[in-house]
């Protein structure tokens, strides 16, 4: 039997072999990092050296909490970011969407990037607001336009917020006030996050560990296997900018092979990001999810926390896909260790259960 294919690294990426040295590691070095004694001071070195390698890989200059996740992260940011009213893109992840409460939404358009006159608007009629918007979308691996957010957000002196979890390791940092990350998604372990805030003036303090920004002891093992994988990443040359530009060739081929079988990329063509949404016309996404899962490939249809629901994703409502579309359009993302010939083989999978659909359908 082929070796599998995993394309869902949107949703998980396998921890890199230094990630995974690094967590053992970690688990020896089982003292609490905020006891005084000498097996607390060591941890807490550890914890410290982790936290400043991780900003040195993503070249950032600000703080950075240590959380569970970027969901935590997330949390954190829409509670307690000192700013006025919240306003939310309409394509942001559940978790955003679940804290959110009733802030305005920014709508989208049909490529997936924020309608930059009306989030103008918005914020012209808002005071000091924090304004939500995810950098690459986990959906359709739709790059919003950062900087151009940021200025706009700080001309009415509020904060941007970005949950870069889809970008962070794979392209440079956004320009924002707080961004959220997840070192699951680029190789790191489950359970292990940050929230980076450019001044801890920006946010409210809760008490307990993290300079009082976030209570619970340390996970410093976490942070070890985070630190090692934005490290791999950065010994790659160019990070993984240069993986990915390595891919687009694959990639092209892969947008060649859906549109010969009348398919088509949704939000977008799938290009210069590490995810795409691919709609086969007249199959469900769930009979695509059962084929290609019996021929070795794993890939899903849309975000991991929603993809186990029967409502339509609101990504593809919030862009107005027709829902006989929406409901036949999977998910498709690469991470460090896909290879172009992972594409290429998934790409002739993916044509031939188009092709198959289509003579019955004839």
């Amino acid at each position: 039997m082929a070796q599998r294919i995993y394309l869902d690294h949107a949703a998980t990426t396998p921890m890199r072999p230094e990630a995974i040295a690094a967590v053992e590691e970690g688990m020896r070095r089982w003292a609490n990092p905020s006891s005084p004694h000498a097996e607390g001071r060591a941890a807490r070195a550890a914890l410290e050296d982790a936290r400043a390698r991780i900003k040195a890989a993503l070249g950032w200059d600000g703080e950075l909490i240590f959380t569970s996740g970027a969901s935590e992260a997330i949390a954190i940011a829409m509670a307690r970011a000192k700013a006025g009213s919240r306003l939310v893109s309409a394509i942001e992840h559940d978790s955003v969407l679940r804290v959110a409460g009733d802030a305005a939404r920014i709508p989208v358009r049909p490529n997936g990037t924020i309608d930059l006159d009306i989030l103008q608007a918005l914020i012209e009629r808002a005071q000091s607001p924090l304004v939500a918007v995810q950098h690459v979308n986990s959906e359709l691996g739709a790059f919003q336009d950062a900087a151009a957010i940021r200025a706009m957000v700080a001309a009415r002196d509020g904060l941007f917020f970005c949950d870069a979890s889809q970008s962070a390791g794979k392209h440079p940092l956004p320009k924002a006030d707080l961004i959220a990350l997840s070192a699951h998604k680029f190789g790191g372990p489950i359970g292990i996050g940050a929230l980076l805030v450019r001044d801890f003036a920006m946010l409210d303090p809760s008490g307990g560990q993290e300079f009082g920004y976030r209570g619970g002891t340390e996970n410093l093992p976490g942070a070890l296997g985070m630190a090692a994988a934005l490290d791999a990443t950065e010994r790659m040359g160019d990070g993984a900018a240069r993986w990915l530009a390595d891919l687009q060739p694959a990639l092209l081929g892969l947008r060649m092979k859906v549109a010969d079988a009348g398919g088509n990329f949704i939000g977008g063509d799938g290009a210069g990001t590490a995810i795409a949404a691919i709609a086969m016309p007249g199959v469900k996404a769930a009979a695509q999810l059962i084929q290609l899962d019996s021929m070795g490939f794993a890939v899903s249809a849309g975000s991991a926390c929603s993809s186990g629901s029967l409502k339509t994703s609101h990504v593809l409502e919030a862009i107005r896909t027709p829902p006989e579309v929406a409901e036949s359009t999977i998910r498709v993302s690469v991470g460090w260790n896909t290879m172009a010939e992972d594409i290429a083989r998934f790409a002739g999978a993916w044509q031939q259960i188009a092709q198959r659909a289509r003579s019955r359908a004839a």
